[in-house]
């Protein structure tokens, strides 16, 4: 299952949190800040997907994540590259260092984590 962009916007905001009350959630928010049922709508459909669990503390919640942001990203990645590049990391690598203007430094840290990858093999 797969977020929206404005799910994904205060999941970010909660995996940085960790846990985190209604109000710490708003307060993560630059401003203009979305109405606090905005953000419980959302919060409401991303429990309703499995992302978030919350515990009860009289009347109040505090969220939790369910999906860890590593995974779900991992899964995202490796979705791109199947429908994108012919599930081809090797096309995906290439499109990444050709048409998104990296710096020598950057492709050089990228060298040094494909190398330390080969290294584990």
């Amino acid at each position: 299952m797969q977020l929206s962009k404005t799910e994904e916007q205060l999941m970010q905001y909660l995996w940085k949190l960790e846990k985190a009350f209604m109000k710490d959630l708003l307060n993560a928010y630059t401003e203009p800040k979305p109405a606090t049922t905005t953000v419980a709508t959302l919060i409401k459909r991303m429990t309703e997907k499995g992302f978030v669990a919350y515990k009860l503390f009289g009347n109040s919640r505090e969220y939790y994540p369910l999906v860890r942001k590593k995974d779900y990203f991992s899964k995202h990645v490796n979705g791109l590259i199947k429908n994108f590049f012919n599930d081809s990391a090797s096309q995906f690598a290439s499109f990444f260092t050709q048409e998104t203007n990296l710096s020598k430094a950057e492709l050089e840290d990228l060298k040094t984590i494909i190398d330390q990858e080969l290294k584990k093999k």
